[in-house]
């Protein structure tokens, strides 16, 4: 008989599967696939100044996802790259390492937010958060900018997965994998660095209307880098 593909995958991994699909459901059900309903405003990530921030959302926003198919490739790539690290790692110390990148990816993309409003407006606060949309309308185009900050969540585990993926190639650099659309086997490291590489470019070439937190992404990658290196850990291969 064929083996299932979820047989051996390690506990946290397993776990993390199931319970980002479980916050799925609210979202798909309740929210009706809307960034606006009441469980995204609920656990989805906001600016700091947002009426909508609450503390626990530097933790809940990584469970939630914004489609299906967001949620696709950000577990794809759990399945694939978790089990290997856990193993690696241990359980305890690996779910640390998933939560620490997923709440330093917030943490980095809160500090993006901060320094573009106060671009925007000369001060990292508005004096009524509350207030509704006219309020932005009527300061011009910027402020369409600045209103998207306020009422846009930020959800995902993208962020937490680039901690994943840098942490697996810093520990298995020369591993050989096979990528989408690239026909044969690529090096962990040149994979991971060139995505991470596009994920800056794209950060500071945010073009409009492009609704991908690339600086959360690259949070996640910084904090992965930051706890291996802290923790001293050295791969098969590893520099």
């Amino acid at each position: 008989m064929r083996q299932s593909p979820f047989a051996n995958l390690t506990p946290v991994v397993k776990n993390l599967l199931i319970i980002n699909c479980i916050f799925f459901l609210p979202f798909l059900l309740i929210d009706h696939l809307s960034a606006a309903g009441p469980v995204t405003t609920m656990l989805g990530g906001f600016y700091f100044n947002s009426p909508n921030f609450r503390p626990w959302q530097l933790i809940t926003y990584m469970f939630m996802h914004g489609s299906f198919t967001h949620i696709l490739f950000n577990m794809f790539g759990l399945f694939i790259f978790g089990p290997i690290l856990e193993y690696f790692m241990g359980s305890k110390r690996f779910l640390n390492f998933y939560l620490i990148c997923g709440i330093g990816a917030g943490l980095l993309q809160m500090l993006v937010q901060a320094i573009e409003v106060h671009n925007l407006i000369g001060s990292f606060t508005i004096p009524s958060p509350s207030l509704d949309q006219s309020y932005f309308q009527a300061g011009g185009p910027n402020y369409q900018a600045l209103y998207d900050i306020y009422h846009a969540p930020l959800v995902g585990a993208s962020g937490a997965i680039f901690g994943v993926l840098v942490g697996f190639a810093l520990l298995f650099p020369d591993l050989e994998m096979m990528a989408l659309f690239i026909p044969f086997p690529v090096k962990a490291k040149y994979y991971v660095g060139f995505y991470l590489a596009l994920e800056v470019y794209s950060g500071f070439k945010q073009a409009t209307g492009d609704p991908i937190a690339h600086f959360a992404h690259i949070g996640g990658a910084i904090f992965g880098f930051l706890l291996i290196k802290a923790w001293g850990l050295k791969g098969p291969g590893a520099y």
